[in-house]
This record gives C-alpha cells, structure tokens and sequence, in this order.
C-alpha cells in the first residue's frame, strides 16, 4: 500500500460551484443558511458566491448579500470566484478571505467560451492576482478542462502544466486540477496532477473532480496515492455537468469523506452534519441528492 496522507482538507464548493447552473432562483436566505451549515459542520474553506455578471450568471446576483449575511468563524477561509477587476472590487468590498481564478487547459474550450487563447486567458487575471496581493488576499486558480475537452477531446499532461506555469507567472498561490466534464479516469488524474506538480508544491494542489462517467472517487484515491492532500467537493454532488446533458456534476462531498473515513484519514468535518446537510438541500431543491453514501447513511439512519 502506498503512503496516503494522514490528513485531508476539503474545500466545499456546493454554495457556488453547485448552485450557480440551477435553473430556479435560489433565496439568497437559503444560501446564507446553506454556508452557516457547512461551516458548522467543521470546513475550513468555502466556495460562497461568485462575483460576475448577472447577465451570464443570474444566480449569483446576490454575491454581496451573501457574503454579508454568513456567520463567518474565527480560522474558516470564505472564497469567492473573480473573472476580473470588477469582480474583485466586489470581493474586497465583501471582505472575501480567497479568490479563485481560472483558465482552461484546452485552446478549443477557451476559444469557444471566451473567444481568446489560453495565454491571453491568464494573462487577464495579472491585474487581479496584483490587487489581490496589495490586499493580502489568497489567491487560488483552477484549471478547468484538465482530463478531457467537450470540444477537442482528450488533453494532454502537458497543457496542464503549461497552465500552471503560467498561473504561477502571475501569481497564484494553489492550483486545482478540474476534470470540468468528468472524463478522467485514475492513470490519467495522476498524470494531470504530476504535470502540475512541475510548477507548484505539492500542498499547493488540490484535485477538482466531476462524477459523470462515476470515476470521480477513484479520481480522489489516485489523488492520495501521488501524496495530494485537497480536494473540492459538492454537498448533496450539487453542480451539474452543462457538456453532459443529464450527468451529475461535482463529486459529492459526503461519498469523498466516507472514503476518507474508511482509510483513517483526518478531516475534522462531521459527515452526519454534512448528511444531514445534504439531504435538507436536496429536498429544498426538490430532488434526491447525488451522494451515494449521504443516500445510504440517511436511509439507514431513517430506518
């Protein structure tokens, strides 16, 4: 068996990456409470809002009020996404801890979703990674992408670590390795995060894994075989896959933890709470959650 880390930490995407593709407007009151939870349940970094425009994004129109309503705890990192200097205006005013960047490692998705080449992708987050630094604000990028493309098919190691370095050009501080549409299978998320680890330490990246083709867990133990020790995850598997109609999107928080319970590696997060969590959202969204385990320990727990 290989050395796996004896502790995990676990960045809870599900208040934005989660809920920023449902159709029908969530109450910003739901959200502030859905934050509340998880930061009860013992998460130390949360993926709140996201400040960009309503006009693409309309359920994050309500970024500010959000961010102002949370019961923010002493030690928790309370991130938000910042495509450009308005959007960081916006996190600095809400007192934002982290920010996150992010960049595709394929040409034909960055070409197709944001008309402009990779390099010039990154290239406009330099002015929000320097504002964020005179702030001494975290700054946290993504490479979206980084397993496979909707439009060009399979990418290569190489593009992930040519990302990286140039997320590392213009400052930031961690790197998260995404498999936006969950094509990725162990092999290949090891190779992914190994190019990556060219350019950053290795606590300075974390694995982002989408559950569409269900290889997201084994993703997550590849992950810990290399020594990683961060992942994201969703509460409930909220966040849908937008390039595969009907799949389900981030790898649930629950079914990660319960992995993580069963190998003896440390969270400090309550899986109960964040169970119970997910089921209280999934209900509020009129759905069964996409968490096997968070399924199975709420039956058993009924029964």
């Amino acid at each position: 068996m290989p050395s796996l880390p004896s502790k995990v930490s676990i960045v809870e995407v599900g208040p934005r990456d989660g809920l920023q593709n449902e159709k029908q407007t969530i109450p910003a009151g739901v959200k502030v409470e859905l934050v509340d939870r998880l930061t009860a349940a013992g998460f130390t970094n949360i993926e709140v809002t996201s400040f960009v425009s309503p006009k693409w994004v309309p359920q994050m129109a309500d970024a500010a009020e959000v961010m102002a309503q949370i019961r923010r705890k002493p030690g928790v990192v309370y991130s938000v996404l910042t495509p450009n200097m308005k959007g960081f205006e916006g996190a600095l005013a809400a007192r934002a801890d982290e920010i996150v960047v992010f960049g595709a490692a394929s040409e034909a998705f960055s070409q197709k979703n944001i008309n402009c080449s990779i390099a010039e992708s990154i290239e406009r987050f330099a002015p929000v990674c320097e504002a964020a630094r005179a702030h001494g604000i975290r700054i946290r990028g993504a490479i979206s992408c980084a397993l496979g493309c909707p439009y060009q098919g399979e990418v290569k190691p190489e593009a992930v670590a040519y990302v990286a370095k140039l997320m590392k050009d213009i400052g930031v501080q961690h790197i998260g390795v995404a498999d936006t549409i969950g094509v990725g299978t162990p092999r290949a998320t090891q190779a992914a995060m190994e190019a990556a680890l060219k350019h950053f330490d290795l606590a300075d990246v974390s694995g982002h894994f989408h559950d569409t083709y269900g290889q997201a867990v084994g993703n997550v133990y590849a992950c810990l075989e290399l020594g990683v020790s961060r992942f994201d995850t969703s509460v409930a598997g909220l966040g849908g896959c937008p390039y595969a109609k009907g799949a389900t999107g981030n790898v649930a928080t629950e079914d990660v933890l319960y992995l993580l319970r069963g190998l003896g590696i440390e969270t400090g997060i309550d899986l109960d709470q964040v169970v119970a969590t997910g089921q209280w959202i999934s209900g509020i969204l009129n759905r069964k959650a996409f968490a096997r385990a968070g399924n199975a320990i709420a039956a058993k727990k009924a029964a």
